[in-house]
């Protein structure tokens, strides 16, 4: 049974007089201060944590993991309400305003004595333990921020799309393609500020200064944003892809007692489908869900237009192959959840802050601004792998990319076991010559070893990240249909989001595990008296496991180069997505 096609919004009428380029700046540099001011802040918290609020090395790497992962799920609660409810405007404006006072809430800790317990040296005293009052006030911070953050992230790219996104204009897939890469270069540049302008501030200023420049940021980049209010395209919210999903199961459930029609039968009129649908029937993989478009009675569930009574008891063949494909790549996805944990790391930041790290001359790199070498390394690489590698390899493996986006995913978890080692190797070397050197009970001791050594295992992560997760980003583009788009960076966002739960609790139990009968735990406060590397030998074990697990998995999938295609709009995009590749003209799958 056939429904008759939705008619499709046309914010173009409006577009013609409101939007456009001249809107680019208000949208892009409200995104962009946002990053330097969160990123800006992560690098360095762990210190902050120990040094002003006594927290252990554990306690506080178990408080920025579940902060990290706050900071992902809550974009997905973001874009649900963009997609359906509130529009991208009204969430960006709101977000921005939430996040101005998170970070509010941060600095006050900083200006205000009497947020922080009494000043103490952790490491060479019993210090008193922040009162429940601070703590709240602390997590109330991180929590505001996440919010805020959530409001930004997931819509601040769609929104600036829709400024200048108009279909009637033959040049408009280029003009979207100069928008996102001015868009991604200006994320890049921001967040190598965040770890190093920002972090030096704070090493050199102090904590009140240092979380002053980001205060003021936000509160920059919220004016900036409602400045520009007059002149946006703003696209009201409709209906998003989780409310569809949320439907499919649903109607599967309520409909679990119906009977399917046979394998390989003709299925015309008993399947639910849109008049732009490409197949009139389901697939027969998870064919147990195929209930929810399985139509009981033409009288009882659809009206006299032909559309279904109640979307919560019958769905489209579209809706439901849409969940299908999303369920089918979920294995593969849960393997990013370890390499979102090594990525995540926040103990680097305490192991380097024990190292040489003259520069130039007298010239000190701060410990948080280490990260900037795994940035560089991501923002290099892509740019050699798209421009020399990509070429070069297609013509050895006759693949138009070079490498497959399963090989480039599986080598970027090869690449994080690596780095984990490595890690551990470095640690290892920096523990036995600080003991060496005497520093064994005083892990602010500066030894000889310089702080370059620590600069491999930045490197291999940032390359790792270039392979995995921006292979995993291609990968969930080639599969989704082209309205499923926003699950992909949502998927990945909420693999970081998991990753930050995951690495709290293996951080958490190792910490509980080896301080048992009085031992010293592995990621003692006590850099020297602890033992990171075998910390790190544990993520390198769990990351070969994972890796040989995603081999299984990879397995398991099969093929992924056939795209999904269920209406003639995707079939549409993708004859063109094809002609462009064979006239040599740049795609959007990057984005």
């Amino acid at each position: 049974m056939e429904a008759p096609p939705e008619k499709p919004e046309q914010p173009a009428q409006v577009a013609r007089k409101k939007g456009g380029l001249r809107t680019m700046p208000f949208i892009i540099a409200n995104e962009s201060f946002e990053k330097v001011a969160g990123y800006g802040l992560l690098a360095n918290m762990i210190l902050y944590l120990m040094s002003e609020y006594h927290f252990s090395a554990a306690s506080g790497a178990n408080i920025l993991f579940l902060w990290n992962a706050a900071s992902n799920f809550t974009p997905m609660l973001g874009a649900f309400l963009s997609d359906s409810y509130l529009g991208r405007f009204l969430v960006i404006a709101l977000g921005s305003l939430i996040s101005f006072l998170g970070i509010t809430m941060l600095w006050s800790t900083a200006f205000f004595r009497n947020t922080r317990p009494p000043a103490c040296d952790i490491l060479k005293e019993h210090c008193l333990p922040s009162t429940i009052a601070q703590r709240v006030l602390l997590y109330c911070s991180f929590i505001v921020m996440s919010i805020g953050a959530g409001g930004i992230r997931p819509c601040s790219i769609a929104f600036g799309a829709d400024q200048i996104d108009n279909p009637e204009d033959p040049k408009n897939q280029l003009v979207l393609q100069s928008f996102f890469n001015w868009y991604y270069a200006s994320v890049g540049i921001s967040v190598m500020l965040s770890v190093t302008v920002i972090v030096y501030i704070q090493d050199k200023a102090g904590w009140v200064i240092g979380f002053g420049v980001p205060l003021g940021l936000l509160f920059l980049a919220a004016v900036l944003f409602l400045i520009g209010s007059p002149f946006y395209v703003k696209v009201k919210g409709n209906k998003s892809l989780f409310t569809g999903f949320a439907q499919v199961v649903a109607a599967a459930f309520k409909n679990r007692r119906l009977a399917l029609p046979p394998k390989n039968s003709e299925c015309d009129g008993q399947y639910y489908h849109g008049k732009d649908s490409k197949v009139i029937a389901p697939t027969e993989r998870l064919r147990f869900i195929n209930k929810a478009c399985l139509i009981r009675s033409p009288e009882k569930d659809l009206d006299s237009n032909g559309l279904a009574i109640d979307p919560w008891k019958l769905c489209t063949v579209k809706q439901v192959e849409a969940l299908k494909a999303l369920i089918k790549v979920l294995p593969i996805w849960s393997t990013g959840i370890m390499a979102a944990v090594n990525i995540n790391q926040s103990f680097p930041v305490i192991q380097v802050s024990s190292m040489d790290r003259r520069f130039i001359g007298s010239l000190k790199i701060p410990a948080g601004s280490f990260s900037v070498f795994g940035l560089l390394t991501l923002t290099i690489w892509v740019a050699i792998y798209d421009r020399i590698l990509a070429p070069f390899l297609a013509g050895l493996t006759g693949h138009p990319r070079g490498l497959s986006l399963k090989q480039r995913m599986g080598i970027g978890l090869v690449l994080t076991t690596v780095a984990m080692a490595v890690s551990a190797l470095v640690e290892r070397k920096r523990r036995a010559l600080a003991i060496y050197e005497g520093f064994a009970n005083n892990p602010r001791g500066v030894t000889t070893m310089t702080a370059m050594w620590a600069v491999p295992q930045h490197c291999l992560l940032g390359l790792a990240e270039a392979f995995n997760a921006i292979g995993q980003i291609e990968f969930y583009y080639s599969q989704f249909t082209k309205d499923m788009s926003s699950i992909a960076v949502a998927l990945i966002m909420f693999g970081m989001g998991v990753g930050g739960l995951a690495g709290s609790l293996i951080v958490t139990i190792v910490d509980k595990v080896t301080k048992r009968g009085g031992n010293v735990s592995w990621v003692d406060s006590n850099v020297n008296k602890g033992h990171y590397d075998y910390y790190y030998w544990v993520l390198t074990c769990m990351s070969l496991i994972n890796f040989l697990y995603y081999l299984v998995c990879s397995w398991a999938y099969g093929s992924c180069e056939e795209s999904n295609i269920w209406s003639d709009e995707d079939r549409d995009a993708n004859e063109e997505e094809t002609d462009r590749k064979h006239n040599g003209t740049p795609t959007l799958s990057h984005v």
